[in-house]
């Protein structure tokens, strides 16, 4: 058979060029196909770090927010406290009559300061589930690629603002009022 004879002669040279165009594919996939990848795998990862750099960012904020609105709340709890002490040695000074009248009017000033307090206090929850919310959807479509609606991201920060408050109920007796909670999540809408 004249196929077999040639087999020998023809052999050689298929396995020249097998080397040839294997080697030619080799190194055009080394030269351009890699590197490509690797940018794009390098990039996802510089832009996942950023990402967390940015929440953690976030929650720094949201944690000095907190410090300071707890600063401005024992600010005026002090003066409070100051004037009533200070409208007491007023009123034991006094006859009974202005007694009556100073008690009432530290009373009120107390009553407008508390409701400054926990207004202070609702802004800045208000404040906070809004940060939360933006940072849990912006986490979520960096990490996963998924596009979080605000109402979606307001549901879930709400839920575990809930669960959060909850469990601080049982720990130490506060709680974040379900009013509060409302108020908040209208708002940001």
């Amino acid at each position: 058979m004249p196929q077999i004879n040639q087999l020998s002669t023809v052999f050689n040279s298929q396995l020249f060029w097998l080397i040839v165009v294997f080697g030619i594919i080799y190194f055009v996939i080394a030269r351009t196909m890699v590197p490509k990848v690797r940018s794009v795998m390098d990039g996802r990862s510089e832009r996942i770090a950023d990402e967390i750099a940015r929440a953690e960012a976030a929650r720094a904020v949201a944690e000095k927010a907190q410090e300071a609105w707890a600063l401005r709340l024992e600010k005026s709890r002090a003066e409070a406290a100051a004037v009533a002490q200070e409208a007491r040695r007023a009123a034991d000074r006094e006859n009974e009559a202005m007694v009556n009248a100073a008690v009432a009017k530290i009373n009120l000033k107390l009553d407008a300061a508390e409701q400054n307090i926990r207004k202070a206090a609702a802004d800045i929850r208000e404040e906070m589930v809004g940060v939360a919310a933006d940072a849990t959807q912006d986490l979520v479509e960096r990490l996963t690629g998924i596009r979080v609606d605000k109402e979606e991201a307001l549901v879930a920060v709400t839920a575990e603002l809930e669960l959060m408050a909850k469990s601080a109920d049982r720990a130490d007796g506060s709680h974040f009022a379900k009013s509060d909670r409302q108020r908040a999540v209208e708002k940001v809408r």
